[in-house]
C-alpha cells in the first residue's frame, strides 16, 4: 500500500534566533500550514479515499489565509501555497499471455480432413498447450498421410520437421524413409534429419548411424559440424560439436572404446583436444598407467598452451593419481602460482604438523579480502601466472 506524498516544508526563519523572532515564527507557521493542508486534501491517496467513501465524511473546507489574525507586530507574509503534487506515472499491468483455446469439435475434423501441413503444425502446438493426447495422436497419424506419394525431398523433410515438433520422431523416421537421396547436399540435410529424429526419439543406434554417414569415413571431419541440442527460453540454441555428440551416443550404447577412440582422432588444438583427451582416459578403464600417463601429459600440455588453468588442475590431480607419477609434485609447485590455497591444502592435509599445512588453514579460515577504492574484487590470480610455462606447469 503507497503512502501519500507529504510537501517539505522549508521554515523562513532559523529557531536559533532572538525571541522576537518568535511571534513572526508563529504567524508564518499559520500561514504555511494552512496553504500546505490544501493539497494534502485534494491529493490524497487512493486508498484513504476507499476509507473515507463508506463513511460518507466529507474533508472540512480549508480556512482561508485571510481569515487568520495575525498577532501583533507580526510580518504577514503572502501564503505559500506548494506546487501541486504530480500524479504517479501510472504503469501498465503486464498483460497476461492469451489462454489457448480449444479447437471446436466440427472445425478439427475439418482440420484432420483438408489441413495442410503448415495448418497442422499449427495445431499441434495448440493441441500440445492443451495437453490433449487423444487429438494430438490424431494430428500425428494425420501428418504421416497428409503429403502424397511420392514426396520430394523438400517434402519429406518439412514432413520429418513437423512431426518432430508434433512429438512423433519414430513417425519422423519413417517418413525419411520414403526417401533416399544421393550424395551432395540433399544427403547430408537428409542425414542431419535423421539424426534429430533418432535423437528426439532416443535411439542412440540410428543417431550414431547417420552421424557416421555423415561422415564420410571421415570422423575427424565431425568435429567442425555443430548440432543443435537445445532452444533456451531467450531463443538461442545450445549447439556441440557432431564428434563429441557421435561419441556419447557411442558410449551410451556401451561401445567405451569406439567413443574414446573417436575422441583421440580430433585434432582441434587447445582446450579442445585436452578436454576430449581427458574424456577418453575416462573410458578407457584398462589402459596401462604409462599409457595413461602419455595421454594426460599430451593434454596437459595442451591445457597449459591454451591458458584453461583449472583444466589443468584436473589433469594433474588425474595424474597424481597413478602410481609413481609426478604429478602430485609438480601440482603441489603449481597451486601457489595459481593462488590455489585449497588445492594446495587436500594434497599437504596428511601432515598436519607442517607448518605450510597451518598457513593454508589460516588463509582458507580467513575472510575474503576486502573491496578496492573502486569497489572491485581483488584478482583472482596472482601475476605470476602469466608466465607459466606450457609443457612443465
Amino acid at each position: 500500500m503507497g503512502r501519500a506524498q507529504y510537501a517539505t516544508i522549508t521554515l523562513p526563519f532559523s529557531l536559533t534566533e532572538a525571541p522576537t523572532v518568535a511571534k513572526r515564527l508563529t504567524a508564518a507557521l499559520q500561514v504555511l500550514l494552512v496553504g500546505a493542508a490544501i493539497p494534502l486534501l485534494v491529493a490524497r491517496p487512493v486508498w484513504a479515499q476507499t476509507l473515507a467513501e463508506p463513511l460518507r465524511q466529507s474533508p472540512p473546507a480549508p480556512l482561508a489565509p485571510a481569515q487568520i489574525a495575525p498577532a501583533p507586530g507580526a510580518v504577514v507574509l503572502a501564503p505559500v501555497v506548494p506546487a501541486p503534487v504530480a500524479p504517479a506515472p501510472v504503469v501498465p499491468a503486464a498483460v497476461a499471455p492469451a489462454a489457448v483455446a480449444p479447437i471446436e469439435a466440427a472445425a478439427f475434423a475439418a482440420l484432420l480432413r483438408t489441413g495442410t501441413l503448415a495448418e497442422l503444425d499449427v495445431a499441434c502446438a495448440q493441441v500440445m498447450a492443451l495437453e490433449d493426447r487423444p487429438r494430438l495422436r490424431q494430428l500425428q497419424q494425420r501428418l504421416l498421410e497428409v503429403e502424397p506419394f511420392p514426396q520430394s525431398l523438400d517434402e519429406v523433410l518439412a514432413n520429418a520437421d513437423v512431426l518432430i515438433r508434433c512429438r512423433a520422431p519414430q513417425a519422423a523416421l519413417s517418413v525419411l524413409n520414403r526417401y533416399g537421396p544421393a550424395a551432395g547436399p540433399g544427403r547430408v540435410q537428409w542425414l542431419l534429419m535423421q539424426w534429430r529424429a533418432a535423437n528426439s526419439a532416443l535411439d542412440h543406434r540410428r543417431a550414431a548411424l547417420a552421424l557416421e554417414r555423415l561422415s564420410a569415413n571421415q570422423p575427424a571431419s565431425l568435429a567442425a559440424q555443430t548440432l543443435p541440442l537445445q532452444r533456451r527460453p531467450d531463443g538461442t540454441v545450445v549447439t556441440r560439436p557432431a564428434l563429441d555428440v557421435l561419441a556419447g551416443h557411442l558410449e551410451s550404447r556401451g561401445f567405451q572404446q569406439s567413443a574414446a577412440a573417436l575422441l583421440l582422432t580430433a585434432a582441434t588444438p587447445g582446450r579442445p583436444r585436452a578436454e576430449r583427451m581427458q574424456q577418453a582416459v575416462a573410458l578407457l578403464k584398462d589402459l596401462p598407467p604409462e599409457q595413461r600417463e602419455e595421454l594426460l601429459e599430451t593434454a596437459l600440455n595442451e591445457a597449459a598452451a591454451a591458458g584453461a588453468w583449472g583444466l589443468v588442475t584436473e589433469l594433474l590431480e588425474a595424474q597424481a593419481a597413478l602410481p609413481g607419477s609426478r604429478g602430485r609434485e609438480r601440482l603441489l609447485r603449481l597451486s601457489p602460482r595459481l593462488d590455489d590455497a585449497y588445492g594446495e591444502w587436500r594434497l599437504r592435509r596428511w601432515n598436519p604438523a607442517d607448518p605450510r599445512v597451518q598457513e593454508l588453514e589460516r588463509q582458507l579460515r580467513a575472510p575474503d579480502p576486502p573491496l578496492d577504492s573502486r569497489g572491485a574484487s581483488p584478482a583472482l590470480l596472482p601475476p605470476s601466472r602469466q608466465g607459466l610455462p606450457a609443457a612443465t606447469p
